[in-house]
């Protein structure tokens, strides 16, 4: 029998990481900036809306946080590279990579406009491949490892037929994308990742309670979780203790989808 592999301890420890999270302005990105923050990385704060991130960069850096605010519209080639640019510049190379950002459709298919269509697809799908690859290319010439979260949803495996048909179809190709830039980039010591939310409180969720009513009452555990509720799922993915974990995405949906 072989010698017990030694233990190296379950650490959420960030120290000396640079984390570019997308979408932070709001909802599960916020929360996601602040406990990477929390936790020692230095995080690059991303979205289009200036003034949120200005107040969510005073509220880390006054709990002891590292942080820079770099606007950023996810269906711009250029503002995705240059976002990217200025974190590496402000902060270091970017070594944890947090695909957050996303938008719904919130229409019956055949009733969007292209314009509708080109936004979802770009915001959460094509931005996203674009940003990873971004990211990527820098770590593996310098020889880094690195760490990347694709935020999917339970989406991604069931749809009900509300008017959230291209939502359903991007979130699944994140899930996919997650699977197959996994194996590209193994061999460089990128570890991708996903997480597959259920309904959680957010802008997104808290729209669609208020066009729909109380989702919630068909859910088996009658409830929508609380952001914090995926803190110690997002640390183990971004943390040395999910070393070998690559190309999964874990549901965290309170038995919302699909077995």
């Amino acid at each position: 029998m072989s010698a017990a592999a030694p233990d190296q301890g379950f650490s959420t420890d960030l120290s000396g990481q640079v984390a570019l999270v997308t979408g932070t302005t709001s909802g599960l990105g916020w929360r996601f900036a602040e406990v990477l923050a929390a936790h020692g990385a230095k995080v690059a704060l991303t979205g289009r809306r200036i003034e949120r991130l200005a107040e969510l960069e005073a509220q880390i850096r006054a709990a002891g946080g590292e942080c820079v605010s770099i606007p950023l519209d996810m269906t711009d080639t250029d503002s995705i590279l240059g976002a990217v640019e200025q974190a590496e510049s402000a902060l270091g190379t970017v070594t944890t990579l947090v695909n957050n950002a996303g938008i719904p459709d919130a229409q019956r298919a055949h009733k969007m406009s292209i314009e509708l269509i080109d936004t979802v697809f770009d915001t959460n799908l094509r931005g996203p491949y674009v940003l990873s690859c971004e990211v990527a290319r820098r770590l593996i010439e310098q020889k880094l490892p690195g760490r990347m979260v694709n935020i999917a949803s339970i989406g991604a495996y069931l749809y009900s037929g509300q008017g959230a048909a291209l939502y359903s179809i991007t979130k699944a190709g994140i899930v996919r994308m997650t699977e197959a830039l996994a194996v590209e980039w193994a061999r460089f010591h990128i570890n991708v990742n996903g997480i597959a939310p259920g309904a959680f409180h957010s802008e997104m969720m808290d729209g669609m309670v208020e066009r729909m009513g109380d989702i919630s009452k068909a859910f088996p555990r009658k409830r929508i979780a609380d952001p914090s509720q995926l803190d110690s799922t997002l640390l183990y993915l971004c943390s040395p203790s999910s070393s070998v974990v690559t190309g999964t995405v874990l549901k965290v949906d309170d038995g919302q989808g699909p077995r």
